[in-house]
């Protein structure tokens, strides 16, 4: 799994790779810019990066319990080394050892790194310096370039308030759904809270996954994801300027099980367009 994208499953050697590929620092910088143009017009990245890649945005530093959630393994050996006595138990140099396309390579930690030894006096200097390897390794470039597309539509200045959580929120929006204050912020066209189409509605969203609710949310607005301000900042799906409240809109019901015919509706259309999205990714 890649160190920054944990919700797309996509390899971390996807970064090493693309350094072959001619010209490959201007996809990334696109990529940069496109996450800009969403934070810039009060848009929500659908998907997700680890905590580390906002810190980096921000250009703060990383540190060990950074990397837990993304290698606990790796934090585990990583924080026993600091609290424990290495002394004659860790046989290591500041250097690290790699495969580049079949090829081992040692990658030094710092000028002359495989001639130095690790001790328990320069230990928390290895941990360090390991840890910014582990996030960095052959993606400097490319990372450079994303910051930069990112910064050229946000610049620096505008982000020194936030901090890594609050960055996350800016660029992903909320995750969960709180429909209480979807309830409150949807407009009712032709009808009132009492109408049987819109209390049938409210039942069926309630009997739904989380999942299916973002699906909702997909269908109708573009974005499973919720503004930081709510459902009342809620963005339409026709790229018009400003908020555009959540509207259910009735017109002629049908005859019949009219409820159980609204469900299926719903769940029907949800799950055509996700059908095309998973098969357009």
């Amino acid at each position: 799994m890649s160190w920054y994208f944990a919700s797309c499953r996509v390899d971390a050697g996807v970064y090493r790779y693309s350094c072959r590929e001619n010209e490959h620092l201007s996809y990334f910088h696109f990529v940069g810019r496109i996450i800009g143009m969403a934070v810039f017009h009060g848009h929500y990245i659908d998907g997700g990066f680890t905590m580390p890649f906002y810190k980096m945005l921000l250009n703060k530093p990383i540190v060990l319990s950074d990397i837990e959630s993304v290698d606990p393994d790796l934090y585990r050996s990583l924080n026993w080394i600091l609290n424990n006595d290495i002394t004659g138990v860790i046989d290591a140099t500041f250097s690290v050892e790699h495969d580049s396309f079949g090829e081992v390579q040692i990658k030094e930690l710092k000028e002359q790194g495989s001639e130095i030894q690790v001790t328990q006096e320069n230990k928390k200097e290895y941990v360090r310096l390991y840890v910014l390897y582990r996030f960095m390794q052959g993606i400097e470039k490319q990372f450079a370039a994303l910051q930069r597309g990112f910064t050229e539509i946000v610049p620096h200045q505008f982000l020194h308030p936030f901090d890594e959580r609050e960055l996350e929120l800016v660029i992903g929006g909320l995750g969960k759904i709180d429909l209480d204050d979807w309830r409150k912020n949807t407009r009712l066209k032709h009808c009132n809270p009492e109408t049987p189409v819109v209390q049938w509605f409210w039942k069926i969203i309630e009997s739904y996954t989380e999942e299916m609710r973002a699906r909702v949310l997909q269908f109708v607005t573009g974005s499973s994801r919720v503004p930081l301000q709510g459902f009342k900042a809620l963005q339409g799906s026709s790229g018009a300027a400003g908020p555009r409240l959540f509207t259910i809109h009735v017109v002629d019901v049908p005859t019949g099980n009219a409820k159980l015919t609204l469900e299926l509706n719903v769940a029907v259309r949800i799950d055509a367009l996700w059908s095309v999205i998973l098969d357009y990714i």
